[in-house]
């Protein structure tokens, strides 16, 4: 496994944590660093991820629950729901990761840590959110 692989999978964790704990958020991520011990890249990447979600959570929820359709945030399971947030940043905030990378990612770590259908939905969701990107030159891809 690389190490943006497992950086977002570590992403992933603290933000599913982060929603059920609800904990400060300086204090969460402090505790989610003092149990790992982690190669450099991985450090730096995940941090990057998790800090730029939490930094744009309320716009990425608007935009997530914009392409949602017929569903609504509270209905989505966590896990699905902190893949697409994590997908949708690095969709909509990162140039140096083309979207087609990103939803590939996304889809197989749903595929990994969630239900047999979760693959499927969060495709579903990421690739209308990739057309209309082409479609409107924003996004990572422009």
């Amino acid at each position: 496994m690389g190490y943006r692989r497992q950086a977002r999978e570590l992403a992933i964790q603290f933000l599913y944590g982060y929603e059920l704990n609800r904990k400060e958020k300086e204090e969460a991520l402090e505790e989610f660093r003092a149990g790992r011990r982690l190669p450099e890249p991985v450090r730096r990447f995940a941090g990057e991820l998790i800090e730029g979600v939490l930094e744009r959570l309320e716009e990425i929820d608007v935009r997530l629950t914009a392409h949602a359709r017929n569903w609504k945030l509270d209905r989505m399971a966590v896990v699905d729901k902190q893949i697409l947030r994590l997908a949708l940043y690095e969709l909509y905030y990162r140039e140096d990761i083309p979207s087609l990378v990103t939803i590939n990612e996304a889809v197989e770590i749903a595929k990994e840590f969630s239900t047999p259908q979760s693959g499927r939905f969060v495709n579903g969701i990421l690739d209308r959110i990739r057309e209309e990107l082409e479609e409107t030159g924003d996004g990572n891809d422009s």
